[in-house]
C-alpha cells in the first residue's frame, strides 16, 4: 500500500498468514534501518514456525508497526488492516513497478486473493 508520502506499507498477505497459525511474535527493524530487496529483515514466530521477512523493495525503514509488538496476532488476523508490518521508504521508485499486481499475485499463488481493493493494495512482492 503507498502512503502519501511515497513510502510503501509491507506486510504478509492471506497465504503465508494461513500457514503460520497463531503469531506469538515479531521482530523487525528499527526505523532509520536501510534494507535491500529480498533481503532478510525480521522473523515472524508462530505456534508452529518460524518464518523469516524479506524486504520487498530497497529503501529505508520509516515505521514499525506498534501492533505487531503488543498484539503479534493481527499479522495473521488482519493482514490487510492493523496487521501491517512496517513501511519502506523507497531507495528506487523504479522497484515498485517489479512488485506484482493483486491480480498477478492471485495467479502467482493460484487463486482468489483477500486483498481488498486494488486501490489501497495495488502491488505485492511474492511469499
Amino acid at each position: 500500500m503507498f502512503g502519501g508520502t511515497g513510502d510503501v506499507r509491507s506486510g504478509l498477505t492471506h497465504v503465508p498468514g494461513a500457514f503460520l497459525g497463531d503469531v506469538v511474535s515479531v521482530e523487525l527493524p528499527p526505523p532509520r534501518t536501510e534494507v535491500s530487496a529480498g533481503e532478510p529483515i525480521g522473523l515472524v514466530e508462530s505456534t508452529t514456525t518460524v518464518f523469516e521477512l524479506r524486504s520487498p523493495l530497497s529503501g529505508i525503514v520509516v515505521a514499525v508497526n506498534p501492533e505487531t509488538e503488543s498484539a503479534p496476532r493481527k499479522v495473521t488476523e488482519d493482514p490487510y488492516g492493523e496487521g501491517w508490518l512496517l513501511s519502506i521508504r523507497p531507495a528506487a521508485r523504479e522497484e515498485i513497478e517489479d512488485l506484482l499486481t493483486v491480480e498477478e499475485y492471485a495467479g502467482f499463488v493460484g487463486g482468489e486473493t483477500d486483498a481488498g481493493s486494488p486501490d489501497q493494495r495495488s502491488r505485492s512482492a511474492p511469499p
